[in-house]
């Protein structure tokens, strides 16, 4: 792990491979870790970094400055030029694919090539918005996830089946939710809010030229395929996955077809 410090508050990060540069976004309650998979493959012939979202893994909670998922695209940035890499590519997932967008309206000239996984750049449907809130209401009052919760949250991050096909996967998640508590807990609702409340981005998704991969899980439930599937015909010349039998978190559902599918895009995208 590598550390990078902005206004006294540590950002850590992966930094493993050679090559042309990766930047992955794990998803909101999860960490860097998330994309080990991902990471084991495509180290083999990219520099792949992966930071922890602020108040998630390592990292502390965000500067006062970072209010919102565009102030931390500029957060990234700010990391990029402390690591010298003029150039990248993005591979995010659900929050990663937010800022990842924000992070290209900001600087076309850097990014090569978008993944947008599991994600939506529009703003949050205000039914799905206000539950979220109440949510997180409840952990910030409590500071840490209470029992209702841990049993409506982990499933709305996998496939139907799950606990039958990755019982392990589904274990571990729901774990480290028992384990969020105190200031934790309090700083990741705060930063769900950022999440949840972020802007509309669709405004300027006619500016996202680069070559970009759209992919979902067929039984995403927080971001079903009907919104990859707008954001597939909304940006010109993209490509859009279908990944069977995963959720939001496809990537550790279906490993191998997501990393063949990330190997052959970036084949073609950084050619």
């Amino acid at each position: 792990m590598g550390t990078f410090t902005i206004d006294n508050q540590t950002m850590h990060f992966v930094d493993r491979g050679e090559g042309p540069v990766l930047v992955f976004g794990h998803s909101y309650l999860w960490d860097s870790a998330m994309w080990a998979p991902q990471v084991e493959a495509l180290s083999q012939h990219y520099r792949c970094i992966v930071p922890d979202f602020w108040a998630h893994g390592l990292s502390d909670a965000p500067p006062a400055k970072t209010r919102s998922l565009r102030d931390y695209a500029d957060d990234i940035l700010a990391l990029m030029d402390h690591l010298q890499i003029e150039t990248f590519s993005v591979i995010g997932l659900s929050v990663g694919g937010m800022w990842g967008a924000e992070l290209v309206l900001k600087a076309p000239a850097r990014v090569q090539s978008l993944v947008l996984m599991d994600t939506f750049i529009g703003y949050e449907p205000e039914v799905a918005r206000d539950k979220y809130f109440g949510m997180l209401d409840s952990i910030t009052e409590l500071q840490f996830v209470p029992e209702p919760l841990l049993d409506v949250i982990p499933p709305m991050f996998f496939s139907r089946n799950v606990k039958e096909t990755n019982p392990e996967l589904f274990a571990q998640f729901r774990q480290r939710l028992t384990e969020l508590k105190g200031q934790k807990a309090v700083d990741m609702a705060a930063m769900g809010r950022m999440v949840f409340g972020r802007r509309d981005t669709f405004d300027d998704v006619e500016q996202l030229t680069l070559p970009t991969l759209v992919m979902v899980g067929a039984e995403d439930g927080p971001r079903p395929p009907l919104e990859s599937q707008l954001m597939h015909d909304a940006i010109d010349g993209s490509q859009y996955t279908v990944i069977p039998a995963a959720g939001h978190i496809s990537n550790l559902e279906q490993p191998d077809l997501v990393t063949a599918r990330l190997t052959a895009f970036l084949a073609e995208a950084l050619s």
